[in-house]
């Protein structure tokens, strides 16, 4: 806006409020307008440095009831004219504009003639004034507001950060896996032989086979490692293999469902460091695992 006139721009349509609006509005748009603009929240656009200063100096003038007056008499006598010269076809417009033309050079030679005189200064000259004693006094209520606002944006920053850091809870009930095999005769799971394979890696909240399609089920895990492992690790009997895979993959895994349930190299070392460091801090998982492949080997 230092490229402009002040009565080029709108300033309340800038902080999108009326001319109406008192100083509690004026105040309370402007910190809306300004947070989402501020250098500190966008330091690679510029545009955005721009935008916070025209806000600022919005918010300067039109909190100061002297400025406010001038710049409001400008607006509104803009408006007016702005208004005439839609209702005038183009000839009229025309000699209209010379006109205007010829009294501003008339009052400018005036005023070069009597620098002393007591010509009538123009709105637009007494907002120009105004706006100059606003920069040399500064606006202690610009000032009050961006400390108060940098403040804020500090404290959202500071609860931004602290919420990156919490863990995600993850909600088994969104984020369910469908199991899947091949369904031949004497080569069907039971559910009781399901649970077996999946309960080496965590709870079973919920187990459910489809009773319609033979070799389709579906599992809630309690725990996210619980779905990473067996997504990663386990196939079932290998005679009638189990795939895996997610009914709603969580979001950020969205990219990587394909690599997860395949259990691709890549990761898998996480994962195996995962596995060891759940059963280290589980023996009586580890008990469980055993005592089910003594199970397993005496059917």
């Amino acid at each position: 806006m230092a490229s402009k006139k002040y009565s080029d721009v709108n300033l309340y349509d800038l902080l999108g409020i009326s001319l109406e609006s008192d100083q509690n509005e004026i105040r309370k748009a402007y910190r809306k307008k300004a947070l989402e603009c501020h250098p500190d929240k966008n330091p690679d656009n510029p545009k955005a440095v721009e935008r916070f200063h025209e806000l600022s100096k919005a918010l300067e003038i039109l909190t100061d009831e002297s400025a406010r007056a001038a710049y409001d008499k400008v607006l509104k006598a803009k408006k007016a004219a702005e208004l005439r010269s839609r209702q005038l076809d183009g000839k009229r417009q025309k000699l209209k504009l010379e006109l205007e033309e010829r009294e501003r050079a008339a009052l400018h030679k005036l005023a070069k003639s009597q620098p002393y005189s007591t010509v009538a200064k123009s709105d637009e000259e007494v907002l120009h004034e105004q706006i100059e004693r606003l920069r040399r006094e500064g606006s202690r209520l610009l000032e009050e507001e961006q400390r108060a606002m940098q403040e804020q944006f500090r404290r959202n920053h500071a609860e931004q950060q602290k919420l990156q850091q919490q863990p995600v809870q993850f909600d088994s009930a969104q984020h369910r896996i469908k199991m899947k095999w091949k369904a031949e005769p004497g080569q069907d799971y039971t559910q009781q032989e399901l649970l077996k394979y999946l309960k080496k890696y965590g709870d079973v909240v919920a187990l459910v086979v489809n009773s319609k399609r033979r070799g389709r089920a579906m599992v809630e895990l309690a725990t996210r490692e619980a779905c990473d492992m067996v997504l990663a690790y386990e196939k079932g009997d290998p005679a009638k293999p189990l795939h895996f895979e997610w009914v709603t993959p969580p979001a950020a895994d969205k990219q990587t469902t394909k690599s997860a349930t395949t259990g691709c190299s890549a990761s898998s070392t996480d994962y195996e460091d995962l596995v060891m460091r759940k059963l280290r801090q589980a023996e009586e998982r580890k008990r469980l695992i055993e005592q089910m492949m003594k199970d397993e080997e005496g059917e």
